[in-house]
C-alpha cells in the first residue's frame, strides 16, 4: 500500500467577536485584549489522514503522548517532543531504554495494550503502527489515534511523509526537515560508493538456529532498494518474514557482503548468529574471505527501523561497512 498522509491547521489560537451597531467597538476590542467580554480561545489542532485512511483531528503539541511504535517513540524524542507511555511488555530496544527508566508509563506489549492504564491516563494521541493495529478502533474510543507505518516498496516517501506528520503535529517542521536531510546525506554517500563499486550484498535474519533471506522491496529492503547496494539474489520475495535459507545457499549465491540481522537476540531468545554465520559454507563465500560479515544492530533494524533516531541509526551502520 502506498500510503501518504496529509495534514492542515484546522483552527486559530483565538477568535474575537466585534459587536454590532451603536459605536462600541472600540471598547469591544479593548475588552477582548484585556481577558474580557466575548473572546472564544479553541486548541490549535492538526487534521492527519493516517495509513487507514480515516481523518483524524489531534493536538498541536499534545501534552500527553502514548506510542506502541519504536520507530514514532524516537522520532518524537528526537524533535522534542513529550512521550508518556510506550510498551515495556515486550522489549525495549537499548537506545530508548532511558523512556523505560524514567517516568513514561508502560502501556502493555507492542500487541496487547493495557487498556486499563490508557483509559486512567487520558492522553492526548495515540500512535500505532502494524503491530497494534488490531487494536486501532477500542484505542480510538479512547483517544485520537494515529496510524503510521512505512511501505517497504515505497520506503523513503512513506518514512518522510510520517515524519513530516509528525513535525506538523509536535510544530517541530524545521527540525524534521533538518534530520532528513542529514539522514539522505549519509544515504547519498553510499548510494555514490554503490554506483562505483559492483560488490553486491545478502541479508539475512536469524533465529533459532536458522536463517531467512531478505531481498528487494523487502522490510529490510532499504540496504537494495534506497542505499542502491546491488542485491546477492534478486529473486527472494519481497513479501512475507524473508525466504527459509540452507547453509549450502550461502556458498551457491556467494555475495561480497552479508548483513545478518539476529531476530532471536532482539526478541529475548537466544544470539544464535555466530552459529549460522560460522558454518563451512558461509566460509567459501567472498563475504568471508574478504571479512565483510556484519551483525546489525538487531535491535534497531527488527524492533525500530521507521524513526528518526533508529533510520539514521541504520544508514550509519551501512554507511560504515560499505566502504568498496
Amino acid at each position: 500500500m502506498n500510503t501518504s498522509s496529509k495534514w492542515f491547521v484546522t483552527a486559530g489560537a483565538a477568535l474575537f467577536l466585534a459587536a454590532c451597531g451603536n459605536g462600541d467597538s472600540e471598547e469591544n476590542t479593548n475588552n477582548a485584549s484585556s481577558g474580557e467580554g466575548n473572546e472564544t480561545e479553541e486548541q490549535q489542532t492538526v487534521e492527519v489522514e493516517t495509513m487507514n485512511g480515516d481523518m483524524v483531528e489531534v493536538p498541536v503539541n499534545p501534552e500527553k503522548v502514548i506510542s506502541f511504535d519504536h520507530g514514532v517513540t524516537d522520532s518524537i524524542r528526537a524533535i522534542g517532543g513529550d512521550i508518556s507511555g510506550i510498551p515495556m511488555g515486550s522489549n525495549v530496544p537499548e537506545y530508548l531504554q532511558e523512556l523505560e527508566n524514567g517516568d513514561v508509563e508502560n502501556i502493555g506489549s507492542l500487541f496487547e495494550p493495557d487498556f486499563e492504564k490508557i483509559y486512567e491516563m487520558d492522553p492526548d494521541v495515540i500512535f500505532i503502527s502494524g503491530r497494534a493495529s488490531d487494536n486501532y478502533e477500542e484505542l480510538s474510543e479512547i483517544a485520537p489515534t494515529v496510524f503510521l507505518q512505512v511501505d517497504n516498496q515505497n520506503f523513503m516517501e512513506t518514512f518522510e511523509s510520517n515524519m513530516n506528520v509528525l513535525g506538523e503535529i509536535f510544530d517541530a517542521s524545521e527540525e524534521v526537515d533538518s534530520q532528513l536531510a542529514e539522514i539522505n546525506s549519509v544515504i547519498e554517500e553510499v548510494q555514490g560508493r554503490a554506483a562505483d563499486s559492483e560488490a553486491n550484498a545478502l541479508i539475512v535474519s536469524i533465529d533459532e538456529g536458522s536463517a531467512s533471506a531478505y531481498g528487494i522491496g523487502s522490510r529490510f529492503g532499504i540496504i537494495h532498494d534506497v542505499m542502491n547496494i546491488p542485491a546477492a539474489d534478486e529473486d527472494i520475495p519481497a513479501e512475507g518474514h524473508g525466504s527459509n535459507v540452507s547453509n549450502e545457499y550461502f556458498s551457491k549465491t556467494n555475495p561480497d557482503y552479508i548483513f545478518a540481522i539476529d531476530r532471536g537476540a532482539s526478541i529475548g531468545n537466544s544470539a544464535t548468529a555466530d552459529q549460522v554465520l560460522g558454518n563451512e559454507e558461509v566460509q567459501r563465500t567472498n563475504a568471508y574471505q574478504d571479512d565483510n560479515i556484519y551483525q546489525l544492530n538487531s535491535e534497531v533494524w527488527y524492533l525500530s527501523g521507521s524513526g528518526l533516531e533508529s533510520v539514521k541509526l541504520i544508514v550509519d551502520e551501512i554507511n560504515e561497512a560499505y566502504e568498496q
